[in-house]
C-alpha cells in the first residue's frame, strides 16, 4: 500500500514511517520543515509539503494514497482547545477524500481518562464526550467518519509512549524532580499509568492499517497500569533526591498545570487488540526504559 502519514517527524510518527517502509509499504508524509523533508526523503519517503492548518494539502494527500495514519498533533497546553479543533478538522478533512472508497484511515487518541478511578479501560468504552473542559475530538471525528460508511478507527495511545527521545509526560516528571530537588505522587500513588514502547506502538499503527481499519478502536497498551509510586521511587532514586507523597493541594502547587496528569488513574487493557490485530509488545517496558534509555542524562 502506498500510506499517507501525518506527523511523520514526530515522536510515535517517525517509528510508524520506519514500521511502513521496513514492511514494505509506500510512504507519503506530510511535513513543513525543510531539513526534516529532506531527511524523511532519504528515508525513500515520497514527501508533501505542509502542515494540519492545510486543509486542501490534508486531502490531496489522502486522495492520493491507499490508505492513511494520522499521528499529528500540536501539544501545545496552553492553545489544547484551538489544536484539539486542528485536530478534528484535518481528520474530516482526509476523511472526505476517503468517502466512497474502502480506503481505511487511523487516527490518533488516548486511553487517559476512558476508566473510573480504580478501573481499567479497555477498548469497548466510549470515549470521553468532547466538552469545554476536555474539548479533545478526534475519536468523535473517527466515529462520525465511520457513521459516513468509512473505514475509520482509533489507536488509543497509552499516557506514557516511551523510549530513547521521548519527550512526553515521564521526561516532564524528570525534569520537575531536578528542578526542585523532589519526586513526587500523589494521595499514595497508587493511581497507575499504562504504558507502550514507541516501536511497539508503531507496529500496532501498521497492523491496525493492513486490517483496513474496521474494528473502530484499538489499544496500544503493553503495559496495563505501573504505579505512580513507583515511578516517582525510580526517579528519585536515579536523581538521589527525596520521594514526597503529596496531598491533592499540595500536588496543585508542586505539578502547576500538570496535576491532573500526575493523579490520573489511566489502567488500560489491550486484551481485545491483542486479539484482533496478533499484536504483542517486544521492546522494553517502562521501568526498564528509565534505567537504561537516557532519561536521566544531563
Amino acid at each position: 500500500m502506498r500510506i499517507f502519514v501525518t506527523g511523520a517527524t514526530g515522536f510515535v510518527g517517525s517509528a510508524v514511517v520506519d514500521e511502513l517502509l521496513a514492511a514494505g509499504h509506500a510512504v507519503l508524509v506530510l511535513a513543513r520543515d525543510h531539513a526534516k523533508a529532506d531527511a524523511l526523503k532519504r528515508k525513500r519517503a515520497d514527501v508533501l509539503r505542509g502542515d494540519l492548518s492545510d486543509l486542501a494539502r490534508l486531502a490531496e494527500g489522502a486522495r492520493d494514497c491507499d490508505a492513511v495514519i494520522h499521528t499529528a498533533f500540536n501539544h501545545d497546553f496552553s492553545r489544547f482547545a484551538e489544536n484539539c479543533d486542528m485536530d478534528a478538522r484535518a481528520i474530516e478533512a482526509m476523511g472526505q477524500s476517503l468517502e466512497g472508497t474502502t480506503r481505511p484511515i487511523v487516527a490518533t487518541a488516548g486511553v487517559a481518562m476512558l476508566s473510573a478511578q480504580g478501573g481499567v479501560a479497555t477498548e469497548q468504552d466510549a470515549p470521553i464526550p468532547p466538552s469545554e473542559a476536555y474539548p479533545r475530538r478526534s475519536e468523535a471525528a473517527i466515529a462520525a467518519l465511520a457513521a459516513r460508511g468509512i473505514r475509520a478507527s482509533a489507536v488509543r495511545l497509552a499516557p506514557s509512549v516511551h523510549g530513547a527521545g521521548d519527550h512526553g509526560f515521564v521526561p516532564h516528571l524528570v525534569r520537575l524532580a531536578r528542578e526542585t530537588s523532589v519526586s513526587a505522587y500523589v494521595g499514595g500513588g497508587i493511581n497507575r499509568w499504562s504504558a507502550v514502547h514507541r516501536l511497539d506502538a508503531a507496529r500496532m499503527y501498521r497492523l491496525a492499517i493492513e486490517a483496513k481499519a474496521i474494528d473502530g478502536r484499538y489499544h496500544a497498551v503493553a503495559e496495563e497500569g505501573i504505579p505512580m509510586r513507583d515511578i516517582a521511587t525510580l526517579i528519585g532514586r536515579r536523581l538521589g533526591i527525596r520521594v514526597l507523597d503529596l496531598s491533592l493541594e499540595q500536588a496543585r502547587e508542586h505539578f502547576g498545570w500538570f496535576a491532573g496528569f500526575a493523579s490520573m488513574d489511566a489502567a488500560a487493557s489491550s486484551a481485545w487488540t491483542r486479539q484482533r490485530l496478533g499484536w504483542f509488545s517486544n521492546c522494553p517496558g517502562l521501568v526498564d526504559d528509565l534505567e537504561h534509555a537516557g532519561y536521566f542524562e544531563a
